[in-house]
């Protein structure tokens, strides 16, 4: 995507992750202190994370919720009993996440030049609380919540596009993970698909994907 002469009518981005430094396993870990061996604590993360896409892929349900019936199935799994109120605790995790450094400052920068779209795997409130760290301007904001779906059911790019009346070739889409967000957009004609590499997910090959390490790299690419 190096051409500085491309300019989309909007640049959408996924959020946690991507541009908030979301991370829930501290309090993952502290979840489970005393309830499996270290050994299995990298395991468990993988399952977690699995049983995480996992739910999103099905019928909408709050965030917190996603988050509790994840965890619950992860411990299952491991031979652990439900643990109640896990999900609040992994959702506040989520709200308290702040910007990552190389943000704030290069996403006013295409704020000021372009249309931002965030398209995000949370509820409003998560949203509310977030977006004003990122150090931008929003030309709109959708979440799961509003679409009654999550990423990567094709439901929520859907609902992008109708609330903006807008195609995929109007978009330039960026995210840092490939299975959630690219590898749909691109089975419904997206095409404009930037991975910012937060080291969260593999590079997808084959979906027309531009790698970049930062926000300033990809500034540079627009020309800005």
């Amino acid at each position: 995507m190096a051409n500085t002469s491309f300019r989309p009518k909007y640049i959408s981005y996924d959020v946690y992750g991507t541009l908030i430094n979301f991370t829930i396993y501290p309090t993952t870990q502290r979840l489970l202190a005393g309830r499996i061996p270290d050994e299995q604590w990298l395991a468990f993360k993988k399952v977690f994370r699995a049983y995480r896409f996992d739910e999103v892929n099905g019928d909408y349900k709050p965030y917190e919720q996603i988050l509790q019936d994840a965890f619950d199935r992860a411990c299952k799994r491991f031979g652990i009993g439900p643990t109640p109120g896990a999900g609040a605790e992994l959702a506040e995790a989520v709200s308290s996440a702040v910007a990552h450094e190389d943000v704030p400052a290069a996403l006013k920068l295409q704020g000021d030049n372009y249309k931002l779209v965030a398209l995000s795997n949370a509820d409003d409130s998560f949203l509310d609380i977030s977006i004003p760290k990122l150090g931008a301007e929003w030309h709109a904001v959708f979440t799961a919540e509003q679409a009654g779906a999550y990423k990567p059911r094709l439901q929520a790019f859907e609902y992008m596009l109708d609330q903006l009346n807008a195609a995929p070739e109007d978009f330039l889409h960026v995210s840092s993970h490939p299975l959630y967000d690219h590898i749909p957009m691109y089975n419904i004609g997206f095409r404009d698909l930037v991975m910012l590499d937060r080291a969260a997910e593999p590079f997808a090959e084959g979906y027309n994907i531009t790698l970049v390490k930062s926000l300033d790299e990809l500034n540079k690419q627009l020309g800005l």
